[in-house]
């Protein structure tokens, strides 16, 4: 019972740090997107956006292969 918690809990924080970062590249790219469209520089956002996009999706990348790499070891241990 407490084990099936605490999956369905890490299971639910990948969920929300995924949809965290997706929703962050998103609203950077509209930034992006707006900022062509109203004829305005958009070498802030595209400075922002190449720099944050990518450390965004490698964090939730890291997070995500650690919460997965642990639960694989963990598992095998149990079974041996």
């Amino acid at each position: 019972m407490k084990n099936k918690l605490i999956d369905r809990l890490q299971i639910l924080s990948i969920s929300l740090i995924w949809l965290l970062f997706t929703g962050i590249a998103v609203w950077i790219l509209n930034l992006i997107k707006e900022s062509l469209r109203l004829h305005d520089s958009p070498d802030a956002s595209l400075g922002i956006s190449l720099v944050a996009i990518p450390v965004f999706f490698t964090l939730s990348s890291v997070l995500t292969y650690v919460f997965i790499g642990l639960r694989k070891g963990r598992r095998k241990d149990v079974e041996h």
